[in-house]
């Protein structure tokens, strides 16, 4: 578990998530050609009613199920 700052609309906060989900938000940021704040920032934008570490935690999981079912 790691614990890093993020900053979300000018806010600093920070999120603890398993290194795995850092390294897959990373490398989809990476792919999408934003930071790894400007992901974070979008994901928040789109969570209905659930804290931030579990939105990405969903994210990532979503995005990995995505890549699994175009192979």
């Amino acid at each position: 578990m790691r614990k890093r700052s993020i900053t979300i609309h000018g806010h600093q906060t920070s999120v603890s998530l398993e290194d795995e989900f850092w390294d897959e938000l990373t490398a989809i940021a990476h792919q999408r050609k934003l930071s790894l704040n400007a992901l974070v920032t979008e994901i928040d934008k789109a969570r209905a009613g659930t804290n931030l570490s579990s939105a990405l935690r969903i994210y990532a999981l979503k995005q990995a199920k995505r890549k699994i079912s175009r192979a």
